[in-house]
C-alpha cells in the first residue's frame, strides 16, 4: 500500500508539474502575443507615420506644381505682352526711318528745285549778248 501511495504521490506530483508547466507556458504565450501586438502596433504607427508624411509630401508638391504652372502661365502672358510692346517699338523705329528716308528725298528734290531755280534765274538776270 505505501508504494501505491507512493505511486499515486509522484502520479500526483507529475501531473501538478504539468499543470505549473502549461500554465506558465500559457502564461509565456499570453506574453508573445502582447509583445507581438505591442510590435505590430508600432509598426503600424511608424508606417502610418511614414506615410502620412509622404501624403502630405504629395500634397505640397501638388500645390507647388499648381503655383509653378499659374507662374509659368503668369510669365508667358507678360512675355507676350513684352514682345508685343518690342514689336511696336520695332514699328515706330521703321516708320521714323521710311520719315526720315521721306525727308531726305524731299529735301534732295527740293534742294535739286532750288539749284535749278538759282540757275533758272541767273540765265534770265544775264543779259543778252
Amino acid at each position: 500500500m505505501r508504494r501505491d501511495n507512493m505511486l499515486s504521490q509522484l502520479v500526483r506530483e507529475h501531473q501538478a508539474g504539468q499543470a505549473k508547466r502549461r500554465e506558465n507556458q500559457e502564461q509565456r504565450r499570453k506574453q508573445a502575443v502582447a509583445a507581438a501586438v505591442k510590435l505590430s502596433d508600432a509598426l503600424v504607427d511608424q508606417l502610418n507615420v511614414g506615410v502620412a508624411r509622404a501624403y502630405q509630401n504629395q500634397r505640397r508638391l501638388d500645390a507647388e506644381a499648381k503655383n509653378l504652372q499659374v507662374q509659368a502661365a503668369q510669365f508667358a502672358k507678360q512675355t507676350a505682352q513684352w514682345l508685343s510692346v518690342v514689336e511696336n517699338f520695332n514699328q515706330a523705329l521703321k516708320e521714323i526711318g521710311d520719315v526720315e528716308n521721306w525727308a531726305r528725298s524731299i529735301e534732295a528734290d527740293m534742294q535739286t528745285i532750288a539749284t535749278a531755280l538759282e540757275f533758272a534765274y541767273k540765265g534770265s538776270s544775264q543779259p543778252q549778248s
